[in-house]
């Protein structure tokens, strides 16, 4: 009898829900696209909804007619460098700020199945390209400074002529007349460190780079979209596209709005959990309080069946237990 209900406690469907919080807990920091995906997406709908407004006002300020400036015969010394190709295509700049940190993020899913990572990391490095090309094309339109070969957009033909108070009065083609006004700040700089600043802090929390290990290889990884950037903003210098105070502004710009939109959703990578962005920590959390709370109710539904598995021994040496009591106290 007492056998048949030891084997009846440790049957499959109480073993189930004695371990069950122990599975949870082994699972409970996998959060994959298919199980959390939804919920993610539907938590930050208005983030992305704000995305999309950032893409249009984008496009707003960027077919903006700039503020002409002032561009008289003694300010055409400086700008009369050639007109040049760009060594770096406008369509590439996409390419490497955007497409290649989301290759690195899905390279880190693909190892660790953090879908708080992957989207984070997305939506990080989206504002941050966005909000910098906003301020990028607000100021570039307010400012209106002429680009190093702004004469040769003025005057293609190399014909100098101005008005009655000394400005330039341009014959080129309108279009690289409005893209002569728009040189401070750099917008290739611009994109390049927010997108590759954010993919630099990145890495630098998912590497640990910061664990006081002195690991200086480390720091090369770190360094290297930085290196990639800078060398953007000393491409468009060597093209005459800028002038340096207009890369220097463009890189500082990228810089902060990384960092910024970086701290909104990633602890810094100096931290113990850099590694990983706050709502994977918050998620987790949860997941450890909900697999409490189900041990705590599995050890009440287990109690009940220890004591069945105790209570017919007590009820079979029940007379040599009494018998036992009364030899000691002396009754017998």
């Amino acid at each position: 009898m007492a056998w048949s209900n030891m084997f009846s406690h440790f049957s499959f469907p109480n073993f189930y829900r004695i371990f069950q919080g122990r599975v949870r807990s082994a699972e409970m920091g996998t959060h994959t696209i298919k199980s959390h995906g939804t919920k993610v997406a539907r938590d930050h709908m208005l983030d992305w909804l704000i995305l999309l407004l950032l893409v249009l006002i984008d496009v707003i300020l960027y077919v903006s007619h700039p503020f002409y400036r002032f561009v008289g015969r003694d300010m055409m010394t400086d700008l009369k460098y050639p007109v040049k190709e760009n060594t770096v295509p406008v369509w590439s700049v996409p390419m490497y700020t955007v497409f290649l940190p989301i290759a690195v993020f899905l390279l880190f899913y693909t190892r660790r199945k953090d879908v708080y990572d992957l989207h984070h990391s997305i939506l990080g490095l989206l504002f941050s390209v966005l909000i910098t090309a906003v301020i990028t094309d607000a100021i570039k339109n307010a400012v209106g400074r002429p680009r190093p070969d702004f004469f040769w957009r003025c005057f293609p033909d190399g014909n100098e002529l101005y008005n009655r108070w000394g400005n330039a009065v341009c014959h080129g083609r309108e279009s690289d007349i409005r893209e002569g006004h728009k040189s401070f700040p750099s917008g290739h700089t611009s994109w390049s460190f927010a997108g590759l600043g954010f993919l630099s802090i990145y890495l630098s929390g998912k590497i640990k780079a910061f664990d006081h290990k002195g690991h200086v290889a480390k720091l090369c990884i770190v360094f290297f979209p930085l290196l990639m950037a800078s060398l953007v903003g000393i491409s468009r210098v060597d093209d005459y596209g800028h002038h340096w105070q207009d890369v220097f502004a463009g890189g500082l710009l990228g810089l902060v709005v990384a960092a910024f939109c970086y701290a909104q959703l990633f602890p810094p990578p100096y931290n113990d959990e850099g590694w990983g962005p706050y709502e994977y920590f918050r998620a987790l959390e949860e997941s450890r309080s909900n697999t409490n709370s189900g041990e705590s109710v599995n050890e009440l539904d287990v109690q009940p069946m220890s004591l069945a598995v105790v209570s017919p021994q007590v009820r079979k040496h029940g007379n040599e237990f009494a018998a036992l009591e009364d030899l000691e106290s002396g009754r017998r």
